[in-house]
Protein backbone atom coordinates (compact mmCIF):
# COMPACT_ATOMS: atom_id res chain seq x y z
CA UNK A 1 0.00 0.00 0.00
CA UNK A 2 1.18 3.63 -0.60
CA UNK A 3 0.56 6.21 2.44
CA UNK A 4 2.51 9.68 3.01
CA UNK A 5 5.54 8.34 3.67
CA UNK A 6 5.85 6.39 0.69
CA UNK A 7 4.05 7.83 -1.82
CA UNK A 8 2.94 6.33 -5.07
CA UNK A 9 4.85 6.91 -8.51
CA UNK A 10 3.35 7.60 -11.95
CA UNK A 11 5.95 7.89 -14.67
CA UNK A 12 4.10 10.03 -17.52
CA UNK A 13 5.44 9.60 -20.86
CA UNK A 14 4.54 11.20 -24.44
CA UNK A 15 3.75 7.69 -26.10
CA UNK A 16 4.72 6.51 -29.42
CA UNK A 17 3.21 4.76 -32.40
CA UNK A 18 6.41 2.57 -32.94
CA UNK A 19 6.32 -1.12 -30.56
CA UNK A 20 9.83 -0.71 -29.31
CA UNK A 21 9.06 2.56 -28.11
CA UNK A 22 6.70 1.92 -26.00
CA UNK A 23 8.22 -1.59 -24.90
CA UNK A 24 11.69 1.06 -23.51
CA UNK A 25 9.37 2.92 -21.93
CA UNK A 26 7.85 -0.29 -19.68
CA UNK A 27 11.59 -0.94 -19.27
CA UNK A 28 12.12 2.34 -17.60
CA UNK A 29 9.11 1.72 -15.03
CA UNK A 30 10.56 -1.57 -14.74
CA UNK A 31 14.16 -0.35 -13.54
CA UNK A 32 11.95 2.20 -11.13
CA UNK A 33 10.42 -0.88 -9.33
CA UNK A 34 13.79 -2.49 -9.16
CA UNK A 35 14.75 1.02 -7.45
CA UNK A 36 11.62 1.15 -5.24
CA UNK A 37 10.12 -2.56 -4.75
CA UNK A 38 8.25 -1.29 -1.95
CA UNK A 39 6.41 1.59 -3.91
CA UNK A 40 3.62 1.03 -6.41
CA UNK A 41 4.94 2.49 -9.65
CA UNK A 42 2.67 2.71 -13.07
CA UNK A 43 3.11 4.31 -16.20
CA UNK A 44 0.64 6.65 -18.46
CA UNK A 45 0.95 7.78 -21.79
CA UNK A 46 -0.19 11.30 -23.32
CA UNK A 47 -1.31 9.66 -26.66
CA UNK A 48 -0.72 6.93 -29.10
CA UNK A 49 -0.13 4.34 -26.41
CA UNK A 50 -1.92 2.73 -23.24
CA UNK A 51 -2.22 2.91 -20.42
CA UNK A 52 -2.99 6.89 -20.61
CA UNK A 53 -2.02 8.72 -17.75
CA UNK A 54 -5.77 8.66 -16.02
CA UNK A 55 -5.92 5.17 -16.65
CA UNK A 56 -2.32 5.13 -14.66
CA UNK A 57 -3.23 6.78 -12.17
CA UNK A 58 -6.28 4.68 -11.84
CA UNK A 59 -4.72 1.54 -11.14
CA UNK A 60 -2.62 3.08 -8.40
CA UNK A 61 -5.44 4.26 -6.56
CA UNK A 62 -7.17 1.33 -6.62
CA UNK A 63 -4.56 -0.54 -5.64
CA UNK A 64 -4.67 2.10 -2.11
CA UNK A 65 -2.89 4.97 -3.32
CA UNK A 66 -3.65 8.14 -1.74
CA UNK A 67 0.16 10.12 -2.40
CA UNK A 68 0.97 9.56 -6.13
CA UNK A 69 4.35 11.13 -7.42
CA UNK A 70 3.80 12.04 -11.08
CA UNK A 71 7.10 12.45 -13.01
CA UNK A 72 7.55 13.96 -16.44
CA UNK A 73 9.52 10.95 -18.56
CA UNK A 74 10.94 13.28 -20.86
CA UNK A 75 14.25 15.66 -21.71
CA UNK A 76 13.36 18.78 -21.71
CA UNK A 77 10.53 20.90 -20.92
CA UNK A 78 8.52 22.22 -23.76
CA UNK A 79 4.37 22.19 -24.01
CA UNK A 80 4.34 18.55 -23.10
CA UNK A 81 5.90 18.80 -19.58
CA UNK A 82 5.01 22.50 -18.95
CA UNK A 83 1.46 22.16 -20.16
CA UNK A 84 -0.25 19.19 -21.33
CA UNK A 85 0.71 16.57 -18.79
CA UNK A 86 -0.30 19.29 -15.88
CA UNK A 87 -3.61 19.57 -17.56
CA UNK A 88 -4.23 15.81 -17.36
CA UNK A 89 -2.99 15.97 -13.52
CA UNK A 90 -5.24 19.20 -12.64
CA UNK A 91 -8.09 17.49 -14.13
CA UNK A 92 -7.05 14.26 -11.93
CA UNK A 93 -6.60 15.94 -8.92
CA UNK A 94 -9.97 17.61 -9.37
CA UNK A 95 -11.63 14.09 -10.05
CA UNK A 96 -10.07 12.51 -6.95
CA UNK A 97 -10.60 15.10 -4.22
CA UNK A 98 -13.37 13.56 -2.75
CA UNK A 99 -11.49 10.32 -2.40
CA UNK A 100 -8.37 11.71 -0.51
CA UNK A 101 -6.22 11.27 -3.33
CA UNK A 102 -3.67 13.83 -4.74
CA UNK A 103 -1.05 13.41 -7.04
CA UNK A 104 1.89 16.23 -7.05
CA UNK A 105 3.77 16.80 -10.09
CA UNK A 106 8.01 16.70 -10.69
CA UNK A 107 10.34 18.19 -13.17
CA UNK A 108 11.55 17.29 -16.22
CA UNK A 109 15.04 15.65 -16.84
CA UNK A 110 16.37 18.64 -17.93
CA UNK A 111 20.29 19.45 -18.22
CA UNK A 112 21.76 17.72 -15.50
CA UNK A 113 25.31 16.31 -14.90
CA UNK A 114 24.46 12.44 -14.76
CA UNK A 115 22.57 13.05 -17.88
CA UNK A 116 25.69 14.63 -19.89
CA UNK A 117 27.40 11.77 -18.37
CA UNK A 118 24.94 9.35 -19.64
CA UNK A 119 25.32 10.89 -23.23
CA UNK A 120 29.11 11.01 -23.15
CA UNK A 121 29.16 7.33 -22.60
CA UNK A 122 27.08 7.62 -25.71
CA UNK A 123 29.08 9.07 -27.61
CA UNK A 124 32.10 7.26 -26.65
CA UNK A 125 30.39 3.61 -27.51
CA UNK A 126 29.88 5.31 -31.22
CA UNK A 127 33.62 6.26 -30.99
CA UNK A 128 35.06 2.77 -30.74
CA UNK A 129 33.97 2.01 -34.24
CA UNK A 130 36.40 4.14 -35.56
CA UNK A 131 39.52 2.53 -34.86
CA UNK A 132 42.91 3.26 -32.96
CA UNK A 133 44.21 6.44 -35.18
CA UNK A 134 40.95 8.44 -34.53
CA UNK A 135 41.58 11.42 -32.58
CA UNK A 136 38.37 14.03 -31.45
CA UNK A 137 39.38 16.72 -32.69
CA UNK A 138 39.36 15.11 -36.41
CA UNK A 139 35.78 14.42 -35.45
CA UNK A 140 32.21 16.66 -36.09
CA UNK A 141 29.77 15.82 -32.82
CA UNK A 142 26.22 15.91 -34.69
CA UNK A 143 23.40 16.25 -31.68
CA UNK A 144 19.95 16.25 -32.22
CA UNK A 145 17.16 16.86 -30.31
CA UNK A 146 13.46 15.99 -30.75
CA UNK A 147 12.62 19.55 -31.47
CA UNK A 148 9.66 21.39 -30.05
CA UNK A 149 7.93 24.64 -30.59
CA UNK A 150 9.55 26.30 -27.55
CA UNK A 151 12.91 27.86 -27.97
CA UNK A 152 13.48 27.65 -24.40
CA UNK A 153 13.44 23.93 -24.68
CA UNK A 154 15.04 24.15 -28.15
CA UNK A 155 18.35 26.01 -26.10
CA UNK A 156 18.93 23.59 -23.99
CA UNK A 157 19.58 20.90 -26.80
CA UNK A 158 22.33 23.48 -27.81
CA UNK A 159 23.82 23.55 -23.96
CA UNK A 160 24.04 19.89 -23.88
CA UNK A 161 25.60 19.84 -27.29
CA UNK A 162 28.39 22.98 -26.63
CA UNK A 163 28.93 20.84 -23.12
CA UNK A 164 29.68 18.09 -24.63
CA UNK A 165 32.19 19.63 -28.05
CA UNK A 166 33.97 21.73 -24.96
CA UNK A 167 33.84 19.04 -22.29
CA UNK A 168 35.25 16.03 -24.82
CA UNK A 169 37.09 17.96 -26.90
CA UNK A 170 35.42 17.67 -30.16
CA UNK A 171 36.98 18.91 -33.45
CA UNK A 172 33.32 20.68 -34.06
CA UNK A 173 29.78 20.44 -32.92
CA UNK A 174 26.53 20.94 -34.19
CA UNK A 175 22.55 21.13 -32.86
CA UNK A 176 19.84 19.75 -35.11
CA UNK A 177 16.31 18.44 -34.53
CA UNK A 178 14.21 15.65 -35.88
CA UNK A 179 11.18 18.14 -36.42
CA UNK A 180 9.03 20.96 -35.92
CA UNK A 181 12.37 23.75 -35.49
CA UNK A 182 15.29 24.25 -37.87
CA UNK A 183 17.97 23.10 -38.82
CA UNK A 184 16.59 19.29 -39.98
CA UNK A 185 18.90 16.43 -39.47
CA UNK A 186 19.35 16.32 -43.55
CA UNK A 187 20.11 20.03 -43.62
CA UNK A 188 22.26 20.60 -41.10
CA UNK A 189 24.75 17.90 -42.81
CA UNK A 190 24.50 19.45 -46.05
CA UNK A 191 25.86 22.81 -44.50
CA UNK A 192 27.97 21.02 -41.93
CA UNK A 193 29.52 18.80 -44.74
CA UNK A 194 31.41 22.37 -45.83
CA UNK A 195 33.60 22.12 -42.83
CA UNK A 196 35.56 19.13 -44.11
CA UNK A 197 35.40 16.18 -41.40
CA UNK A 198 36.13 13.04 -42.47
CA UNK A 199 34.62 11.26 -39.53
CA UNK A 200 31.05 12.35 -38.12
CA UNK A 201 28.94 11.45 -35.13
CA UNK A 202 24.91 11.55 -35.01
CA UNK A 203 23.71 11.43 -31.86
CA UNK A 204 19.90 11.47 -31.15
CA UNK A 205 19.34 13.13 -27.34
CA UNK A 206 16.51 11.01 -27.64
CA UNK A 207 15.73 8.90 -23.98
CA UNK A 208 13.65 6.10 -26.77
CA UNK A 209 13.66 4.71 -30.17
CA UNK A 210 10.77 5.85 -32.74
CA UNK A 211 10.01 6.71 -35.93
CA UNK A 212 11.75 10.15 -34.96
CA UNK A 213 15.09 8.06 -33.90
CA UNK A 214 14.62 5.69 -36.87
CA UNK A 215 13.90 8.58 -39.05
CA UNK A 216 17.68 10.09 -38.17
CA UNK A 217 19.42 7.12 -38.57
CA UNK A 218 18.09 7.23 -41.90
CA UNK A 219 19.51 10.86 -42.73
CA UNK A 220 22.87 9.86 -41.09
CA UNK A 221 22.90 6.98 -43.44
CA UNK A 222 21.66 8.85 -46.92
CA UNK A 223 24.77 11.85 -45.66
CA UNK A 224 26.85 8.57 -45.92
CA UNK A 225 25.87 7.17 -48.68
CA UNK A 226 26.39 10.41 -50.50
CA UNK A 227 29.66 11.04 -49.13
CA UNK A 228 32.01 7.75 -48.97
CA UNK A 229 34.89 9.47 -48.11
CA UNK A 230 33.19 10.30 -44.82
CA UNK A 231 33.29 8.19 -42.07
CA UNK A 232 29.18 8.41 -40.12
CA UNK A 233 28.66 6.39 -36.94
CA UNK A 234 25.13 6.65 -35.51
CA UNK A 235 25.79 7.23 -31.66
CA UNK A 236 22.84 4.86 -29.61
CA UNK A 237 20.43 7.19 -28.07
CA UNK A 238 20.35 7.22 -24.05
CA UNK A 239 17.38 4.54 -23.76
CA UNK A 240 17.64 3.15 -20.00
CA UNK A 241 21.47 3.76 -19.03
CA UNK A 242 22.03 3.87 -15.43
CA UNK A 243 22.90 7.42 -15.05
CA UNK A 244 19.55 8.06 -16.51
CA UNK A 245 17.90 6.07 -14.12
CA UNK A 246 19.39 7.73 -11.02
CA UNK A 247 18.18 11.38 -12.77
CA UNK A 248 14.79 10.22 -12.56
CA UNK A 249 15.27 9.11 -8.87
CA UNK A 250 16.92 12.38 -8.21
CA UNK A 251 13.88 14.25 -9.70
CA UNK A 252 11.11 12.00 -8.09
CA UNK A 253 13.28 12.64 -4.38
CA UNK A 254 13.30 16.89 -5.03
CA UNK A 255 9.83 16.42 -6.07
CA UNK A 256 8.96 14.64 -2.79
CA UNK A 257 11.43 16.88 -0.89
CA UNK A 258 9.55 20.33 -2.34
CA UNK A 259 12.73 20.93 -4.09
CA UNK A 260 11.63 20.33 -7.88
CA UNK A 261 11.06 23.78 -9.91
CA UNK A 262 9.91 24.13 -13.04
CA UNK A 263 12.44 26.48 -15.52
CA UNK A 264 9.39 29.48 -15.35
CA UNK A 265 12.13 32.14 -15.68
CA UNK A 266 12.27 31.12 -19.49
CA UNK A 267 8.39 29.71 -19.83
CA UNK A 268 6.64 30.40 -22.89
CA UNK A 269 3.06 31.11 -20.97
CA UNK A 270 4.20 33.19 -18.01
CA UNK A 271 6.98 35.75 -19.60
CA UNK A 272 7.54 37.38 -23.11
CA UNK A 273 9.64 34.71 -25.17
CA UNK A 274 10.50 36.68 -28.55
CA UNK A 275 8.76 34.88 -31.08
CA UNK A 276 6.44 33.39 -28.57
CA UNK A 277 4.71 36.75 -26.89
CA UNK A 278 1.06 35.80 -27.66
CA UNK A 279 1.57 32.26 -26.08
CA UNK A 280 1.69 34.39 -22.43
CA UNK A 281 -1.24 33.68 -20.13
CA UNK A 282 -3.07 30.89 -22.29
CA UNK A 283 -4.99 28.45 -20.49
CA UNK A 284 -3.33 24.93 -19.74
CA UNK A 285 -5.00 23.06 -21.63
CA UNK A 286 -4.29 18.77 -23.01
CA UNK A 287 -4.38 18.94 -26.68
CA UNK A 288 -4.30 15.02 -26.78
CA UNK A 289 -7.73 13.87 -25.97
CA UNK A 290 -8.51 12.96 -29.95
CA UNK A 291 -5.22 10.59 -29.61
CA UNK A 292 -5.68 9.01 -26.63
CA UNK A 293 -4.58 5.51 -26.41
CA UNK A 294 -3.99 5.13 -29.68
CA UNK A 295 -1.71 4.40 -31.56
CA UNK A 296 0.32 1.04 -31.45
CA UNK A 297 -0.98 -2.70 -32.02
CA UNK A 298 0.28 -4.79 -28.55
CA UNK A 299 -0.63 -5.04 -25.28
CA UNK A 300 1.41 -5.44 -22.17
CA UNK A 301 -1.57 -6.86 -20.41
CA UNK A 302 -3.52 -3.19 -20.72
CA UNK A 303 -6.32 -2.42 -22.53
CA UNK A 304 -6.30 0.23 -25.86
CA UNK A 305 -9.34 1.66 -24.95
CA UNK A 306 -9.71 5.57 -24.92
CA UNK A 307 -9.44 7.42 -21.65
CA UNK A 308 -12.21 6.28 -19.11
CA UNK A 309 -13.19 9.36 -17.87
CA UNK A 310 -14.67 12.64 -19.27
CA UNK A 311 -13.28 15.37 -17.59
CA UNK A 312 -15.06 18.92 -18.21
CA UNK A 313 -12.24 21.76 -19.18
Amino acid sequence: MSDSANPAILICGHGSRDVEAVDEFYQLADHMKQRFPDRLCEIGFLEFASPVIAQGADKLVEQGAKNITAIPGMLMAAGHAKNDIPSEINELNAHYKDQGVHITYGTELGVHPKMLQAAQARVEEAEQEFGDDYDRKDCLLVVVGRGASDSDANSNISKITRMLEEGMGFGWAITCYSGVTSPLVDEALVKAHKLGFKKVIVFPYFLFTGRLVKKIYAWADDYAAQHPDVQVVNAPYLNDHELVIDTFIEKLEATENGTGNMNCQMCQYRVQIVGAEHKVGTPQQGHHHHVRGAGTDHDHHHHHDHHSHDHDH
